[in-house]
């Protein structure tokens, strides 16, 4: 079920455009990683969607109700963060949230309870956040976000400063949320290895375009170019007995251009020709190498 759509969304500043007929949705349990070069048009993207900036054409639906006709009730069921959440430092984690429950309807106290248990804060929940690593203001902020039920969470650039450990706790956090809240979440990150750990679904934007929006295993399918790397007792040889191009990796590994369903038949070729055969594991395409092919070689800093 689709919670959040844009449909030919389009940001002009003066005369020029920013945002140009964009266009994806993200549906209900999916992990949706919103990636592209810098100035691409990811956060104004998100702007537009939150009521943060006025959209120029174009229409963003959220549970079906359109937030210029029906703002209020469109967001209510939304959560965000953009950048890093806004905390009092001075406060504890639970006052945070009690300070934040206040500006809802029907927030009690086991509501509270409960989203302490999803970040995982249990232990610190009384301490001072001033005395929270980065990674727990985040798993904070998120808590806050997510206190109100919402069925859909956008996250701006949340693994900005955070250290491997903080890293892993958003990443545990989020794929829950998303398996068992069912939330729909879109995440926008320049971290692309970290995002094809817990992310099901991509959105590449570029210069204010999108040009592909599909699941990561169909994106890696797509640039993957049928390469498997072979370890074997040697390599001497080789050229004289296999017809398919290679690259030498090491004295005993190569890098071989190979179609799945001949494997078998070059193993049998190896084995005759009493070569050892150790190892054959599928050289997988990344995200990055993905996200390098679509954009034509743009890196993101």
């Amino acid at each position: 079920m689709s919670i959040l759509k844009c449909e030919k969304l389009c940001k002009s500043f003066g005369k020029k455009g920013v945002l140009k007929n964009v266009t994806f949705e993200v549906n209900e349990g999916d992990i949706l990683g919103f990636i592209g070069p810098n100035g691409a048009g990811k956060t104004t993207t998100i702007k537009l969607i939150l009521g943060l900036q006025k959209i120029s054409s174009g229409s963003v639906t959220i549970n079906g109700l359109d937030i210029k006709k029906d703002f209020v009730k469109a967001i209510e069921r939304v959560g965000a963060i953009v950048e890093n959440p806004d905390l009092y430092m001075y406060l504890t984690g639970r006052e945070n949230l009690k300070m934040i429950a206040r500006l809802y309807h029907n927030i009690d106290a086991k509501r509270i309870d409960e989203v302490i248990a999803i970040s995982g804060l249990g232990n610190r929940i009384d301490d001072n956040v001033s005395k929270y690593s980065l990674g727990m203001r985040q798993r904070l902020g998120i808590a806050a976000a997510i206190i109100h039920r919402p069925n859909l969470l956008i996250l701006d650039e949340p693994t900005n400063g955070l250290d491997p450990e903080g890293i892993r706790e958003l990443r545990d956090l989020l794929t829950k949320l998303a398996r068992e809240e069912k939330m729909a979440i879109l995440v926008s990150s320049h971290n692309l290895s970290e995002l094809e750990s817990f992310c099901n679904q991509i959105c590449i934007i570029k210069n204010g375009v999108i040009i592909d929006k599909t699941s990561l295993t169909d994106l890696k399918k797509e640039v993957s170019n049928s390469q498997y790397i072979l370890e074997l007792d040697h390599i001497d040889g080789l050229k004289d007995i296999i017809d398919y191009s290679y690259e030498e990796i090491s004295s005993t590994q190569i890098s071989i251009n190979i179609e799945r369903e001949k494997i078998p038949d070059l193993i049998k070729t190896l084995i005759a020709n009493d070569y050892l055969l150790y190892q054959i594991v599928e050289d997988k395409a990344s995200l990055e190498d993905a996200f390098l092919r679509k954009t034509g070689g743009n890196i993101i800093d």
